[in-house]
C-alpha cells in the first residue's frame, strides 16, 4: 500500500519559513497616510501653548522667517496645525495675536488681490493670449462688500426723473377709443382671441389700411374688413353637439370623473349626421364646453372652437333660452309653482324670470335664460321638491332630437342658436 503525501500551498503561512534564505514574506498593503515605523512621530504643536524656554531660544522674528508657506504645511502627506505665533485673528488685519510686527505676507486682502491680478495678466500676455482681466479690471460691485477690503460703492442713479429704469409705462395714444380686437368681438366678427390672431397675421383692414399691431385703438365708427384667409380659417372651426350621459363632467376632470370631451372620437359619431364631415384630430384643438351640465344630468352639451358661439351662449349679456325636463318627487302647490317662475333668490341674488310648467304627472318643464351652478336643483329644494332626473333638450333653436346618448354630431351650417 502506498501513501500519498499532499504538499502545502505556497501561500499557506505554515509553509513559509522566514529564517530560510529566499523565503517569501507576507505582503501587506501600505497605507500612504501612515508614517513609516522607522521615523519618529512629529512633535505635537498645541495652538497658543509655547514655553518660556522655547521663546528664549528661538525669537519670534526667526520663527516667522523660517515658517513654511501655506501650501507646504504638510508632514508625510498630512496637514499640520499652524504655529501659534502666526495665527491671525478673525479680522484678517495682518497682525499676529501676540502683537508682533506684520510679515511681508500679512498685507491687506485688497493689496494681495491686486498683486495676484497683475501677475495673472502678465502671464497671459507672455503666453500670447492677449490682455487678461485681472481683479483690477473688474467692475466695482454695486452691492455687498466691505470698505476695509477695498470695495467701493457703485454709482447708481437713484433719480426717478432721469433714470430710464424708472420711466413710466407708455400711455395709449387714444385711451378713450376701443381696441380693435374688442371692437371686432362687439360686432360679432370673431372672438377677441381670434381677433388677436387675425391682426398678427395681417388679415384685418381698418378703413382700407392693414393693421397688424396688437392693442391698436380705432374709432368706433371705422369700417373693419377681414380678408378671405380669415374667413377660410373661421370656416374650418367646428361646433359639436354631444348627448352627455350621467357620470361625465362638462369641463376639466375632477374627483376621478372624466370630461365629456373624451367621448368625441370617430366611433361615437352619429351615423345620421347630415353634415358628412370627417373627424380630424385638429377638431379637438381648443374645443371647449359652452355652458355647464351637472355630472348627474344628461342632455345637450355644446362643445365649440368658435368664440362667437361661446360668447353667445355663456356671455354676460346672453339671452339664449335653455330648456330642461326635470323629474321630481314631492308636492308642489300653485303658490310654489309661481315662485319657481319668479320670486326666488340664490346666494342673495334674485333670479331672472323663468318658465316652469308641468310636462306630465311627475315631470316639470324649465326654460331658463341663465345658468347658475345647480340652479334647477336648488330652486326645487326651496319649494320642497327633490330632483331625481334632469335632461337638457334644447339650447336656443337647436334641439337634442334623436341624438342617442353618448354620441355626437357636428352643428349643421344652417343651424343657429
Amino acid at each position: 500500500m502506498s501513501t500519498l503525501k499532499l504538499q502545502k500551498k505556497p501561500g499557506d503561512p505554515e509553509h513559509v519559513d522566514a529564517a530560510k534564505p529566499g523565503a517569501r514574506t507576507p505582503v501587506r498593503r501600505v497605507d500612504p497616510a501612515r508614517r513609516a515605523r522607522t521615523t519618529p512621530p512629529p512633535p505635537k504643536v498645541v495652538p497658543g501653548a509655547t514655553t518660556k524656554a522655547a521663546a528664549e531660544e528661538k525669537p519670534a522674528s526667526a520663527s516667522r522667517e523660517t515658517r513654511p508657506s501655506r501650501d507646504s504645511r504638510t508632514t508625510n502627506g498630512r496637514a499640520t496645525s499652524a504655529p501659534a505665533d502666526r495665527q491671525r485673528n478673525h479680522r484678517h488685519d495682518g497682525k499676529p495675536r501676540d502683537g508682533g510686527a506684520p510679515t511681508p505676507d500679512s498685507r491687506a486682502p485688497a493689496e494681495r488681490a491686486i498683486e495676484r491680478g497683475e501677475r495673472k495678466r502678465d502671464s497671459r500676455q507672455e503666453m500670447g493670449r492677449g490682455p487678461a482681466r485681472g481683479l483690477t479690471d473688474r467692475d466695482t460691485p454695486r452691492r455687498g462688500g466691505k470698505m476695509r477690503d477695498g470695495f467701493e460703492p457703485g454709482d447708481f442713479n437713484k433719480d426717478r426723473a432721469t433714470n430710464p429704469k424708472f420711466a413710466p409705462k407708455p400711455v395709449a395714444s387714444n385711451p378713450d377709443m376701443p381696441r380693435l380686437s374688442k371692437r371686432m368681438a362687439e360686432l360679432g366678427l370673431c372672438s377677441r382671441r381670434e381677433a388677436d390672431e387675425w391682426i398678427a397675421n395681417g388679415w384685418v383692414r381698418v378703413n382700407g389700411v392693414v393693421i397688424d399691431e396688437l392693442g391698436s385703438r380705432i374709432d368706433p365708427a371705422a369700417h373693419i374688413e377681414v380678408s378671405r384667409e380669415a374667413e377660410k380659417h373661421q370656416s374650418e372651426i367646428v361646433t359639436i353637439l354631444l348627448h352627455k350621459p350621467v357620470g361625465y363632467v362638462s369641463g376639466q376632470a375632477e374627483d376621478g370623473y372624466e370630461p365629456a370631451v373624451v367621448l368625441v372620437h370617430p366611433d361615437n359619431q352619429w351615423e345620421e349626421d347630415s353634415t358628412h364631415k370627417t373627424f380630424k384630430r385638429g377638431h379637438l384643438k381648443g374645443l371647449a364646453p359652452a355652458g355647464r351640465l351637472d355630472i348627474d344630468s344628461t342632455g345637450l352639451l355644446v362643445l365649440t372652437q368658435d368664440g362667437r358661439i361661446a360668447k353667445q351662449l355663456i356671455g354676460e349679456n346672453s339671452t339664449i333660452e335653455k330648456e330642461y325636463l326635470v323629474r321630481v318627487e314631492g308636492t308642489l302647490t300653485e303658490q310654489n309653482l309661481k315662485k319657481l317662475n319668479f320670486g326666488l333668490s340664490l346666494d342673495g341674488v334674485e333670479l331672472k324670470p323663468a318658465k316652469v310648467s308641468w310636462q306630465n304627472e311627475d315631470q316639470l318643464r324649465f326654460v331658463l335664460r341663465e345658468g347658475r351652478k345647480r340652479q334647477i336643483r336648488r330652486m326645487c329644494e326651496l319649494v320642497g321638491l327633490k330632483v331625481v332626473g334632469l335632461k337638457r333638450v334644447r339650447i336656443g333653436s337647436v334641439t337634442l332630437g334623436k341624438l342617442p346618448q353618448g354620441q355626437w354630431r357636428y352643428l349643421r351650417p344652417g343651424e343657429r342658436f
